[in-house]
């Protein structure tokens, strides 16, 4: 066991790694979301899920992970207190991380089995009188050269700045492949410039000139409060009443004075006048916050820089935020996937079959849906269609997908949101319906019925949900979030077979995050109505098409919004691919959500959007 505790396994150790193997903390990667968009139970397998690392023993992880996720779990691993163990369900390449302590099926007996494998593994190995140091690649660190006087000059050897000649001088600085942010509820290490370096770049020296004072002007009066206050005569400060006193008068102490072309009282380096109960250098408030940015009440403090991701509870496994805080509402934000741009043709020519499953892999939140578009297009490039009762049974799998996909992201908002029961009750039904046949889903529709109810009946979902994260609509807008918005926008209106089940657009109204909840709930039950009219449920696969070729496009509307896809068929091989998908769109309406909103309700914003980092955008 590579992260075992050192020490001898002695008696009372036995006990203490036995007690540990029956009591499994685990870190999850890359999110629970995506574990229950697989079907798998963890609380039910027996672990107790945690929200950091730092209390976690074993790093779970399902693959394929993609290479900066990858990198985030080294580091992650890092975090965690010895002994630890990783365990790997599904074809995972883990990258640099140790070789996984125990691997098994992406199922859940395959979470089962793993499980007991790893706890053998815990109560046997959990601690070895020598153990290995590890070092996440991700965290190592480099040196590279930068010159004093312009910090914008970096060099990876050293010499001489181009700018002013000077020697450059080493600093040592992370590892090209680390991206230098922490993730809160993982405790990464935080990037050693921020905020307040942006700032430093962001200064003007010429705003802090300070004209020399003659000394044979007549002599002049300011408050030590407000240096901005000067008068002629003395008197007291109209703005807080304090004495004012003469400028430069530290100057009888010792001082810097403005006369000897120092920083003075205006300064805000020092020069403050010295009185009773004042230190001789103090620097005002209003000196310290003159070229900060300010805040919509007027009010000018420094900004900070607060990262988020990719792993951070409530949010999608994967997506990164970048949150500039005023105090503890949002000023700025940024998002992004770390998933990696992917490759939706790995190489030319490939065969029907392997691009559909292609297609879904890289979608694991919604593989039916794009299963269903990868053999829409292919069909129409071939010039075929599917028959009329296999068309309907594809389109009642797609909704199936649609209902568990809600009810996925229900649970993940109930653990953002502090709702339990919402969390437990989603995530139950979600794991009985997402592979359930018609039968199954007929009994499963009164407790879903039962259940939804519940949601709209809950207070304190209202109260926390109501007036958060506005959307008023426009051509952004994708998928429930638009309809939310009393936007019209859904693909499924243009298709006929939906239209013949008497598909109908819902829209809704007010466009924040609880009309967005509201939206997907109504979207359950009209999804529970059409599978129930489809009669029938088949997961959609490829027709045979043999030689054909020709061009073809299709679109349909995942459960996140319309997703297009146009490839081009050269005799019955598939040599060219392009995807639009709902996450460019939902992730460039996370400023619109957030800006200006306190961090609690900006974070449920964001959650709210439903946001797929998986999906393909290229």
């Amino acid at each position: 066991m590579i992260g075992a505790r050192q020490g001898a396994m002695t008696g009372l150790r036995r006990l203490v790694a036995a007690a540990m193997s029956r009591d499994l903390c685990a870190f999850v990667v890359p999110g629970a979301d995506v574990a229950r968009a697989h079907g798998l139970d963890l609380a039910g397998a027996g672990l107790h899920l945690v929200a950091t690392p730092r209390h976690a023993s074993v790093l779970v992880i399902f693959g394929p992970l993609p290479a900066g996720l990858r990198d985030a779990a080294s580091i992650a691993y890092a975090q965690m207190p010895r002994p630890r163990a990783i365990l790997a369900l599904g074809p995972v390449d883990v990258g640099p991380l140790p070789t996984p302590d125990a691997i098994g099926p992406l199922t859940q007996s395959g979470l089962v089995t793993a499980l007991a494998d790893l706890r053998r593994v815990l109560a046997e190995g959990s601690f070895r009188p020598e153990v290995q140091d590890y070092d996440a690649p991700a965290l190592q660190t480099r040196t590279e050269f930068t010159c004093p006087m312009h910090p914008q000059i970096v060099s990876d050897e050293p010499g001489n700045c181009p700018i002013c000649g000077m020697t450059l001088v080493p600093r040592e600085t992370a590892s090209a492949s680390h991206t230098g942010h922490a993730m809160p509820g993982t405790d990464h290490p935080m990037p050693s410039e921020g905020p307040a370096h942006a700032m430093a770049a962001r200064h003007d020296p010429s705003d802090h000139v300070v004209a020399e004072a003659s000394t044979e002007t007549a002599a002049q009066y300011t408050c030590p409060m407000h240096p901005e206050v000067i008068s002629d005569e003395p008197g007291a400060c109209p703005k807080c009443g304090m004495t004012l006193v003469p400028v430069g008068a530290q100057d009888e102490h010792g001082g810097h004075g403005d006369g000897g072309g120092g920083h003075g009282a205006h300064s805000g380096h020092g020069g403050g006048p010295e009185i009773e109960g004042i230190e001789a250098n103090f620097m005002s408030m209003v000196d310290l916050t003159r070229d900060m940015p300010a805040s919509p009440d007027g009010l000018k403090m420094e900004w900070i820089d607060v990262p988020f991701g990719p792993f951070f509870p409530g949010l999608p496994g994967g997506l990164r935020l970048d949150l500039i805080l005023d105090g503890d509402a949002v000023a700025e934000a940024k998002a992004e996937s770390q998933m990696g741009s992917g490759d939706l043709l790995p190489e030319a020519g490939m065969t029907p079959e392997a691009f559909v499953d292609r297609l879904a892999a890289l979608s694991p939140l919604s593989p039916v849906a794009y299963r269903e578009l990868a053999c829409r297009a292919l069909e129409r490039a071939a010039g075929q269609s599917a028959a009329a009762d296999t068309a309907n049974a594809r389109v009642a799998a797609v909704e199936r997908e649609r209902i568990a996909s809600h009810l996925n992201w229900l649970a993940g908002f109930g653990a953002q949101t502090g709702c339990g029961w919402l969390e437990a009750g989603a995530g139950a039904l979600q794991k009985a319906l997402r592979t359930a046949d018609m039968d199954e889903i007929a009994r499963l529709a009164p407790r879903i019925a039962t259940f939804l109810r519940r949601v709209h009946r809950t207070p304190l979902l209202h109260d926390k949900l109501s007036g958060v994260g506005r959307l008023t609509g426009g051509g952004a807008l994708s998928g429930p979030a638009a309809r939310a918005s009393g936007e019209a926008v859904d693909a499924r209106s243009d298709d006929p077979v939906l239209t013949a089940l008497g598909f109908v657009v819902l829209t809704g109204t007010g466009g924040d995050a609880l009309a967005r909840l509201t939206q997907r709930t109504r979207e359950i039950t009209q999804s529970l109505d059409l599978i129930s009219k489809a009669g029938a449920i088949e997961v959609p696969m490829p027709m045979e098409i043999g030689t054909a070729s020709g061009d073809g496009d299709a679109v349909v509307e995942t459960p996140r919004g319309a997703a297009r896809l146009r490839l081009t068929l050269t005799d019955g091989k598939i040599t060219a691919a392009q995807i639009g998908t709902p996450t460019a769109a939902h992730i460039a309406l996370i400023g619109a959500v957030t800006e200006g909103r306190e961090l609690g309700d900006a974070l449920t914003a964001i959650g709210s959007l439903d946001i797929s980092p998986w999906e393909m955008t290229a």
